[in-house]
């Protein structure tokens, strides 16, 4: 229901939401908090509200206006009803495989297909090899979205060749990282009790595919030159895991921890972060590590946040990292591969001029990603698809806004 005269876009989020543990939650919510923050600068400005995709029962706040079953087909359906009689302008879809019902999250193809508002579709993973469902579902979504909002530049052509994406519709947005400084770095190790050390970190939730296991073995190697090295494992198991699995990762982990001795060394925090927590041990940090195993990986929240507060990073050559740490923006190695890990963390702290040099990059670099940033070019995006879709219909009039910065792909 596209109205003749707007002063607000009213916007609604199809995602995953806190409480539920999940990135695409704690994206979703740090973005719409910046949204709100300065939707009032802009005009018409952006209501924001949220759909939210439930594997359980939560309890969410007033944010939330409406719920569907992750699992149960006809919601997808029922929804797109429920929005066409709504006051939303505009459905912006949150896309990861495994949070949508069905296979491959075929279930989200009962709502676009009966949806007669606008919708975008921001994408979370953007795969080299995908199954034929994979490929198919993705494929539908890219047809029916007014745009596709990739947060890695390398995957544009991916999705224009292998899921037939028109490239017109194709959006380049960062991913939104929080900045707050806390304090200089010797003051936090001091405060979270870590004064004297190498802090070497990582945070997320845990499971079998963040490779963790490869960084516990280079701190053991690291430890005889560095004896005052820690490595910190900050984060608890992915719910998922350890409804399937228990804690067997992690108990694998902690063995490890007590066969190679450095129990002094690798520090586990087993609990859910609070985003101020997150800072603070990152900017406590002297060395970022993702270890992580999937080549494919488009999108690391967690390499994003690093990068922000301009810590060296080392990394795996996942496509996400390939793109964010070139230009000596921080270190790749080889996957699986402890004694690359290690022999980079030595390098960087053996060669203090190094180290300076590539958090400056990293620092700078990372600001274009920071949420006020990011979340300006959203509100301009959603103002571009709504006055599109009014000038449609013939029913649009001028509105005054700022023109920002926005990176499409047209040619």
């Amino acid at each position: 229901m596209i109205r003749n005269y707007l002063d607000k876009i009213n916007v609604a989020f199809l995602s995953t939401y806190p409480p539920r543990a999940c990135g695409l939650a704690t994206f979703t919510e740090d973005l719409i908090k910046e949204i709100d923050k300065i939707a009032p600068l802009y005009n018409p400005y952006v209501d924001t509200s949220v759909i939210a995709v439930s594997d359980d029962k939560y309890t969410y706040d007033t944010k939330v206006i409406k719920e569907i079953n992750q699992f149960n087909k006809v919601d997808y359906f029922e929804l797109a009803q429920y929005l066409n009689d709504s006051d939303i302008d505009l459905l912006v879809i949150q896309h990861e495989y495994g949070i949508f019902g069905g296979e491959s999250g075929e279930y989200l193809l009962d709502l676009i297909y009966h949806l007669k508002i606008p919708f975008i579709t921001v994408l979370h993973t953007v795969l080299i090899n995908p199954s034929d469902k994979q490929k198919y579902v993705l494929k539908e979504i890219g047809k029916y979205s007014t745009r596709v909002v990739t947060m890695a530049k390398n995957t544009i052509e991916l999705l224009e060749n292998i899921y037939d994406i028109d490239r017109r519709k194709i959006v380049h947005i960062p991913h939104g990282v929080p900045y707050i400084y806390y304090g200089e770095r010797e003051n936090l190790k001091k405060e979270l009790g870590l004064e004297g050390k190498i802090v070497v970190s990582t945070f997320g939730l845990i499971g079998p595919g963040k490779g963790l296991e490869y960084g516990i073995e280079a701190i053991a190697k690291l430890k005889n030159e560095f004896p005052n090295i820690v490595y910190l494992i900050l984060g608890r198991t992915h719910p998922g895991i350890v409804k399937n699995e228990g804690e067997s990762y992690r108990e694998k982990l902690l063995k490890m921890v007590e066969n190679l001795g450095v129990k002094e060394n690798v520090l586990f925090v087993n609990r859910y972060l609070t985003q101020e927590e997150i800072l603070k041990y990152l900017q406590a940090s002297d060395i970022y590590m993702t270890p992580y195993l999937n080549k494919e990986q488009a999108v690391s929240g967690t390499l994003s946040y690093a990068l922000s507060c301009g810590r060296v990073i080392v990394s795996t050559a996942y496509r996400y990292a390939e793109e964010l740490l070139a230009d000596g923006r921080g270190i790749l190695v080889e996957f699986r591969d402890s004694e690359g890990i290690y022999r980079a963390i030595r390098d960087v702290l053996n060669n203090e001029e190094k180290r300076k040099e590539i958090e400056r990059k990293a620092f700078k670099y990372g600001k274009s990603m920071w949420w006020n940033v990011v979340a300006e070019k959203y509100i301009t995006l959603f103002h571009e698809v709504i006055l599109e879709k009014n000038a449609e219909i013939g029913g649009w009039k001028k509105w005054s806004f700022s023109t920002l910065e926005l990176t499409t792909y047209s040619d």
